[in-house]
This record gives C-alpha cells, sequence and structure tokens, in this order.
C-alpha cells in the first residue's frame, strides 16, 4: 500500500509540472509530439491529434515533448522557431507549476490542520529566552535580522545552528525589541535549547489567513531547499545524505505506517504535507543552472534575451547531453546509497 501511495504521489506530481510545460507550449503554438508519464519503455497510450500520450514502465519522471526542442526542425511550430519569449514562459512553467501545486496542497492542509504562526505559546522557566524579557504573546519577528513567517523557521534555525546565539526580534503591541539569546544546555540530554515551547503549534484562522499562510507555506519549503542545497556545497552535509526515489518511498512508507495508528485523516494529512515538500522541492531543484534542467536551459534562453545571439544547438545540446549523463550517474549512486541505507536500518 505504501508503494502505491508513494507512486500516486510522485506520478502527481510530475504530471504537474509536466503539465505546465505542456499549457504553455500548446499556448505557444508549439507541436507538442509525447506527453508521458514515467521513464523506460511504453506500456500504454493514445494519439489525440498530433501529441501521442502515454504511460511507461518506470513512474519516476516524465516529458513534454516538443517538436525541435533538442533538434534542429524547420516547422514553423518547432520549439527552437518560436520567440525566445515564448521559450522562456515554456521553460519556467514546469517549476512554476511546482509551486502552485504546493500552494493548492498547502490550502487543503491550513483549511483542516490550521497554520504555525512566529507568536509564542509557551516558554520554559529557566531558560534563555524567558529570562531575556520575552513573553508568551510576543511575536517573533526576525532571528539574526532575517524575516521569520512560520514557527517552524524558528525550529528549523534552532535545529540547523545547535548552541549557537543569536538575536531574537519580537513584537510586542506595535513596539519590536531585539534581545540575544544564548541557548542552554541540557546536562542530561546533551542537547542546547533556547527555551521555546509549542513553536509550531497551529492556529485556526479566516479566509485571508489561509491563503497568506498557504503561500508563506510554499515560501518555507523554497527557503528550507535552499539551505539545504547551500549546506551541501558548503560542506554541512554530503552526498550520501542525499535521498533519490527510493529513500523518498522508505520515508512515505514510514510516515504512513505512523500516521495509519493514528486516523486515517491524519494519513491524508501526512501525505499532502509529504507532498507539498516533494513538489516545492522539485521546483526549486528544477530552477537550479544546471544542465538538462530547467534551470540549465534557462541560463541559455538568458543569454540570447540579453545578447539577441543564440548558442548553437549543437554546442547547447551537447552540453545538456553531458549534463544529462552527469545526473544519471548521481542518481545511480544516490540510489545505490538508499537501498544500503535501507538494508543497514
Amino acid at each position: 500500500m505504501k508503494i502505491i501511495i508513494a507512486i500516486l504521489i510522485f506520478s502527481a506530481i510530475i504530471l504537474f509540472h509536466e503539465l505546465g510545460h505542456f499549457l504553455l507550449a500548446k499556448r505557444a503554438g508549439i507541436k507538442v509530439n509525447e506527453f508521458s508519464l514515467g521513464m523506460g519503455p511504453k506500456l500504454f497510450g493514445v494519439r489525440k491529434g498530433e501529441t501521442f500520450y502515454c504511460v511507461k514502465l518506470l513512474p519516476f519522471g516524465g516529458a513534454c515533448m516538443m517538436e525541435g526542442e533538442d533538434q534542429e526542425s524547420k516547422n514553423e511550430r518547432a520549439f527552437n522557431n518560436k520567440s525566445v519569449w515564448a521559450r522562456i514562459s515554456v521553460v519556467v512553467a514546469g517549476p512554476i507549476f511546482n509551486f502552485i501545486l504546493a500552494f493548492l496542497l498547502s490550502i487543503i492542509i491550513i483549511s483542516i490542520a490550521g497554520y504555525d504562526s512566529t507568536t509564542i505559546h509557551g516558554l520554559i522557566e529557566n531558560y534563555p529566552v524567558a529570562e531575556s524579557g520575552v513573553e508568551v504573546g510576543d511575536k517573533i519577528v526576525k532571528i539574526n535580522n532575517e524575516r521569520v513567517y512560520v514557527g517552524r523557521e524558528v525550529d528549523l534555525f534552532l535545529q540547523l545552528n545547535p548552541g549557537e546565539s543569536f538575536d531574537l526580534t519580537y513584537e510586542r503591541d506595535g513596539e519590536r525589541n531585539t534581545v540575544t539569546i544564548d541557548p542552554k544546555k541540557d546536562e542530561e540530554s546533551g542537547r542546547y535549547y533556547a527555551g521555546f515551547r509549542g513553536l509550531t503549534l497551529r492556529e485556526k484562522g479566516n479566509v485571508w489567513d489561509v491563503i497568506k499562510y498557504s503561500m508563506l507555506e510554499v515560501r518555507y519549503w523554497i527557503k528550507t531547499t535552499y539551505k539545504s542545497i547551500a549546506m551541501l556545497f558548503t560542506g554541512k552535509v554530503s552526498v550520501k545524505d542525499l535521498s533519490g526515489p527510493v529513500g523518498i518511498v522508505d520515508v512515505i512508507g514510514d510516515t504512513y505506517e505512523q500516521s495509519k495508528s493514528v486516523s486515517v485523516l491524519y494519513v491524508f494529512i501526512s501525505m499532502i504535507n509529504m507532498a507539498i515538500l516533494l513538489t516545492a522541492n522539485l521546483g526549486v531543484m528544477n530552477l537550479l543552472p544546471l544542465p538538462a534542467l530547467d534551470g540549465g536551459r534557462l541560463v541559455f534562453l538568458i543569454f540570447e534575451a540579453i545578447t539577441k545571439r543564440r548558442v548553437p544547438e549543437k554546442i547547447e545540446g551537447t552540453i545538456h547531453f553531458a549534463g544529462l549523463m552527469l545526473l544519471l550517474a548521481l542518481m545511480v549512486f544516490v540510489m545505490g546509497n538508499d537501498i544500503y541505507k535501507i538494508i543497514m536500518h
């Protein structure tokens, strides 16, 4: 059951991403030869008009294959024969649709479970935050001059920077104050605590609150993804810590198993939360300026828009192909690492 749920979540996210490319391609008058879900050999499909819609064997992936996208074509409706701005709109549509999906799913979650604001719900006595003069009901505005909007941002900062001093800006009755917090070590657990209690408690609000915090939910996951990527480049995490499809299926499975013992509603909320994380993550990753990704294609298109000169298709195609090979090699490594971690767990 958990594998089926994972495949359904993956499929929905990828389908929505490719739908973005597809709809903007159709709007720009570009000929779409194939719209597929999955990778590898075709399982089944149907042709409607000029486009072949199909499902492939491996459920991890998908494609919107356009005429003249990776090769020369004299067809006036080919991708490469359209204006640079039309091509940019098609390429960027996939990631944007991922963020739209994350927003729509966030509306569902926040309508049901509420949102986590930065209002302080509780404090632990004799710990730094309580001793600094901060009170229950105050609203956290910034940490080290970085604006925060949801309680999990504060929680994430404390997890990523254990024991580090930080400046906390809070708001009370319209006035802002800043204090310096030195987390205190708990001798029994060995962990550092600032002294917050219930940072991620959820509150219910009106329709505007739902829309507002749904947008902030998407912002949180985009920000978290970028921070994770930055940690990879700074060495705080290694490539071995990455998870591919196998690892993600395992995480979804574990989340499902833990949730089903509570209630069906909790399973639903947990799976939607997982989908929000994954679709926001996919949107960010695809915007990275790496060959073969949407972000890599955007680099060439932006260069063309600025200089009015197009990079020769053979050169661009070679670069994207090389990038694709490297990404596939990374995927194989990550998949092997996922399997190893599952076996050794």
